[in-house]
């Protein structure tokens, strides 16, 4: 609003220099490229990062395969080897040791972070592999990849603003620049006389 009122005021003003009218203008477009610009690029982004994503789910959910993995007994307290469901540990799990069935049929034994604190042998738990029985994370789902998509696309839009931004203040500052070197070169050719009766000031 302040840009089209700027472009107003200075439109036949007698005191307009063209720097003005230049900054008035540039504020005027670079505020429809915010309003129109930012926007599409936010739309677009988030559109593709959400077709990239769907077909990255698409391609864990064909090779990740659920199976139970039965406790055979407590292993140590070091750090987990592989997280059974895909998560970030909020609490302290412990390690087992632990048989499964891959999907491909084949049996698989290895040391595991199990979901629960001290599972009992015999116990069982979901575990997350690969097509040849590899302990993986879960896949993500289509909430998270959407809302990855959303996130990428508001980031893109607040990124393409700040940049719209950032080249205005840029040229503003160019002109500015120029406009008091342009008063420095006029002040030295008639600063000397200024106030001198029969100077010519």
């Amino acid at each position: 609003m302040r840009a089209v009122v700027g472009v107003w005021r200075w439109r036949r003003s007698p005191l307009r220099r063209r720097t003005d009218a230049v900054e008035a203008w540039l504020a005027l477009a670079a505020l429809a490229l915010m309003v129109f610009a930012a926007p599409a690029v936010g739309i677009l982004c988030g559109s593709l990062t959400d077709t990239s994503l769907r077909r990255a789910v698409a391609e864990q959910l064909r090779h990740r395969h659920v199976t139970a993995a039965v406790v055979v007994h407590p292993a140590g307290r070091r750090a987990p080897l592989a997280e059974p469901d895909g998560t970030i540990a909020r609490v302290s799990r412990g390690r087992v040791v632990a048989n499964w069935t891959a999907y491909d049929g084949s049996r698989h034994s290895g040391t595991l972070a199990s979901p629960e604190q001290a599972p009992g042998p015999g116990s069982t738990f979901p575990l997350w592999t690969d097509d040849h029985g590899r302990p993986v994370p879960r896949p993500m789902g289509p909430s998270a990849a959407r809302t990855h998509a959303v996130f990428a696309g508001i980031c893109a839009a607040a990124a393409s603003a700040a940049l719209i931004e950032a080249v205005r203040r840029l040229i503003v500052w160019r002109l500015i620049r120029r406009r008091y070197e342009r008063l420095d070169r006029a002040w030295a050719r008639y600063g000397p006389d200024w106030g001198r009766t029969g100077a010519g000031s």
